[in-house]
């Protein structure tokens, strides 16, 4: 049960913003805030007004009922319509505490993705590569932009590593539960006796900080640089163009080596860091707020097998949602990807919701 309070305060910061928003005499900065906050409010604010007026249409509606006067067909008749009335106060307690949920303030922002070819040697590196293509195609399909900060490749097409910066609309919360182990059931173009092989490959999603978010000090940063290795060109091995960046009061260090510019590897090493180290934060504050329970949806952990894509059987599992969908080859060109991210949203505000009550 919602406090009726809530639900009137909801109602008044609405008809508060509607004539604010009408009076003309916001400023550009604020009215856009305001409009955003008065959007969002509009799209609740029919089941608000329907959850203030549920208990006086009860009352009036069990008045018939209790009613010796009422005639069978009348009471017939206000028995389906309080059936009818009690339900869709249910759906709009449960659209209600979604809304009133707290609000992650990363999942507007832009993400980083990292992705990295685990067990399975030449399988995984081409398995961490199928995964970077879904990707890509997924933010084609939604006019997302994929930035690639750092590329590493294997033999065959395969990927070592690959670290993007994807940005768009509500790019974080569309990509935070892909972070885990993606596991690959499948038989290698090298296999010459048909067997299938598992593989895997971790990903990590994480949000991009900016400079407001996080504030690093240059004075905790070791900055080295070196010369780059590897192909790249006549002139990559000749200059200390490469970067390792280090945060020493946490350990983390960063290497960027892609561009020839020993400037702009820092700038992508930066952004790689910062992107850590919010995300670091961020799990501390959380670990604080919730030491009694975890979510098995949403938990980051890198170690986690989150989801299978089985070959053979041409179908994809998620096991933290139990969800097959045999729908493989879809899935891969980001056809199937929204069904997927659909379930793993109403699965973890579903246990969000749980732990309110």
């Amino acid at each position: 049960m919602i406090p009726l309070k809530t639900i009137e305060d909801l109602i008044g910061k609405h008809s508060l913003l509607e004539k604010e928003l009408s009076s003309g005499s916001i400023d550009k900065k604020n009215f856009a805030e305001k409009s955003k906050e008065y959007s969002d409010l509009n799209g609740i604010i029919d089941n608000a007004k329907k959850y203030i007026s549920f208990e006086r249409e009860k009352s009036e509606l069990q008045k018939i009922l209790d009613d010796k006067s009422s005639d069978d067909e009348l009471k017939k008749m206000a028995e389906k319509e309080l059936s009818d009335l009690v339900a869709e106060n249910e759906r709009n307690e449960k659209k209600l505490k979604l809304f009133l949920l707290p609000k992650d303030e990363a999942d507007k922002k832009d993400a980083i993705i990292e992705i990295r070819a685990g067990t399975g040697g030449l399988e995984a590196s081409l398995f961490a590569a199928d995964l970077f293509k879904m990707y890509e195609k997924v933010s084609h399909k939604k006019k997302w932009s994929v930035e690639l900060i750092s590329i590493s490749r294997s033999e065959a097409g395969g990927l070592k590593e690959v670290i993007a910066s994807i940005k768009g609309t509500n790019i974080y919360s569309t990509l935070k539960y892909e972070s885990g182990v993606h596991r690959v059931q499948r038989v290698p173009d090298t296999e010459t006796q048909g067997r299938v092989h598992t593989s895997a490959a971790t990903v990590a999603v994480l949000p991009e900080a900016e400079e407001v978010d996080l504030k690093i000090n240059e004075s905790d940063l070791r900055i080295d640089v070196f010369r780059a290795g590897g192909p790249g060109g006549q002139s990559v091995n000749t200059t200390d163009s490469a970067v390792r960046i280090t945060h020493i009061p946490t350990g983390l260090s960063v290497s960027q080596q892609d561009e020839k510019s020993q400037h702009k590897n820092k700038a992508k090493g930066m952004k790689i860091l910062r992107a850590r180290l919010y995300e670091l934060e961020r799990s501390r504050i959380d670990q604080e707020r919730s030491q009694d329970r975890k979510s098995k949806i949403g938990t980051g952990d890198r170690s986690e097998r989150i989801r299978t894509y089985n070959f053979p059987q041409g179908r994809v599992t998620d096991h933290r949602i139990n969800l097959t969908l045999h729908k493989l080859e879809e899935f891969l060109e980001g056809e199937a990807f929204d069904e997927m991210i659909e379930t793993l949203t109403l699965q973890a505000q579903e246990e969000s919701l749980g732990n309110l009550n």
